[in-house]
């Protein structure tokens, strides 16, 4: 079983500038251990839902530390299969082009 998650978190108060904030959501996202891909807009971070969760959770409380308004996006995709799911979901499009 697995879950795809889509997310975005930034502040709203700090500026034009987000990309030291983004950074440090994206080191908790890299140090999870859990199979995640950055792109221009966010992250999709692969997994179970509660790990999924929890690092959400934990990037949330990184920027709350110093941000008194945060945005947080996130759609899923939950699906009760193997991992893996984000390599297989690319692969099957790309196979089709």
């Amino acid at each position: 079983m697995s879950v795809i998650v889509d997310f975005a978190i930034f502040p709203m108060d700090k500026g034009d500038s987000l990309s030291p904030y983004v950074a440090r959501a994206i080191k908790i996202i890299n140090e999870s251990g859990l199979s995640h891909k950055l792109h221009p807009m966010g992250s999709c971070i692969e997994g179970e839902w509660e790990e999924v969760m929890s690092v959400i959770d934990r990037c949330f409380q990184e920027l709350k530390k110093d941000c008194n308004r945060i945005n947080v996006n996130f759609k899923a995709d939950y699906r009760k299969s193997e991992p893996g799911r984000m390599e297989r979901k690319i692969a099957s499009v790309e196979a089709k082009i």
